[in-house]
């Protein structure tokens, strides 16, 4: 089976190895003829960045970069993007990496045209409507981690530096225009990044398919996503080089972040405050959690996990599921607690707070109170 294809589902995907050579027909096709890529501090000298801006440069499209972004991106950040945007007088972003650029570049590609503050844009009620839907340049969006499946997005995660409280910034336009996901991109990932990436990808499709909302397409999605990091995120933890496994993987992100249309849940609800405030990497945060989160919806979830264990070939239906995940965090060597991640002293009502305001609640299939909240993120500390 050939592993190249185009896709229209989200949006235009361009998918399959060595397609990077195809930026300069994703830019024509987005409208972009003056660039900025946008992408985090790690990537900005690695090979397949300067690949990229070489093969940039050589379509007449220019090799700007902007790579200010922390591992959870801010305001000051996308202020900083903002202004090299303006300043090179640019019509477009590439938004270029993991989550973190690519939810910066969508964001500056966003902002650059309005007026109103970034913070009346967060994704509450129809706040989005206030922004200029005329004003936001276009983006082609270029995965170079399988997991969060943020290049199908419609949204961007950014922390109020201030608050240490991340939120969500919406609009419909941030989905970009095109997307090139390359699995050759994330052959030089650490192991340590794809197994957290990996598990944030899974993270999505467990939420997703726990939720109790109406959306039997994200359901369908989010099963068959399941299965895909079930059986190829262990090769590419294994061999980083086996770009069959990578693809799948980049597939299952896709899949994941397409699926939570339907709603996450308590583990991106935690996940989200002990990032913003302790600055953990997020899908390995969200793998800490998961084991917790599956007992907790125990009473609501049982079914229907019965019948995901069936589809992935696991034995025991809920039990073996929850056995399942058990033994795949340990695998990649996750840590069973948030002290493992150097979370030592976590302020417990401040995180509490935060879950509870976070719009991943709204899809967690029990009900998230002050007292069932707390106990559950005692039992990770």
């Amino acid at each position: 089976m050939s592993m190249r294809a185009n896709w229209s589902y989200p949006t235009a995907i361009r998918f399959g190895a060595g397609r990077i050579s195809e930026i300069a027909e994703a830019c024509a096709a987005a409208s972009i003829k003056r660039p900025l890529l946008i992408t985090d501090r790690g990537l900005a000298d690695m090979e397949i960045t300067t690949r990229t801006l070489d093969l940039m440069e050589a379509a007449g499209l220019g090799r700007a970069m902007f790579s200010d972004v922390d591992q959870n991106p801010n305001e000051k950040n996308a202020a900083a993007g903002v202004k090299a945007y303006k300043d090179g007088s640019h019509d477009g972003v590439i938004a270029f990496g993991g989550g973190s650029g690519l939810d910066l570049g969508k964001l500056v590609a966003f902002q650059a045209g309005q007026t109103r503050p970034l913070w009346d844009f967060e994704d509450i009620g129809d706040w989005w409507m206030r922004a200029d839907a005329d004003a936001i340049a276009p983006i082609v969006a270029v995965p170079t981690t399988a997991g969060t499946g943020s290049e199908v997005g419609r949204a961007s995660v950014i922390t109020n530096s201030e608050t240490q409280v991340k939120k969500i910034i919406f609009h419909p336009k941030f989905l970009p225009t095109v997307v090139i996901s390359d699995p050759e991109l994330t052959v030089g990932m650490p192991k340590f990044i794809t197994a957290g990436t990996g598990l944030d990808a899974f993270a999505h499709c467990v939420e997703a398919f726990c939720s109790p909302h109406y959306h039997p397409m994200s359901q369908g999605m989010a099963l068959e996503g399941m299965r895909l990091v079930k059986e190829y995120l262990p090769r590419a933890y294994a061999d980083g080089s086996d770009l069959e496994a990578r693809g799948h993987m980049m597939s299952a992100a896709i899949m994941g972040a397409t699926a939570f249309q339907k709603g996450l849940g308590a583990i991106h609800a935690l996940s989200h405050p002990v990032g913003a405030m302790y600055h953990t990497h997020h899908g390995t945060t969200n793998a800490v959690f998961m084991p917790a989160v599956l007992q907790f919806n125990k009473p609501k979830i049982t079914d229907v996990m019965d019948q995901a264990a069936a589809y992935l070939g696991i034995e025991g239906g809920f039990h073996g599921f929850c056995a399942y995940v058990d033994k795949l965090n340990a695998s990649f060597g996750i840590p069973e607690k948030l002290s493992g991640l150097g979370v030592d002293d976590p302020d417990i009502d401040r995180i509490v707070a935060g879950a509870l305001s976070d719009p991943s609640t709204g899809g967690n299939p029990v009900e998230m109170t002050r007292e069932n909240t707390t106990a559950l993120l005692l039992e990770c500390v």
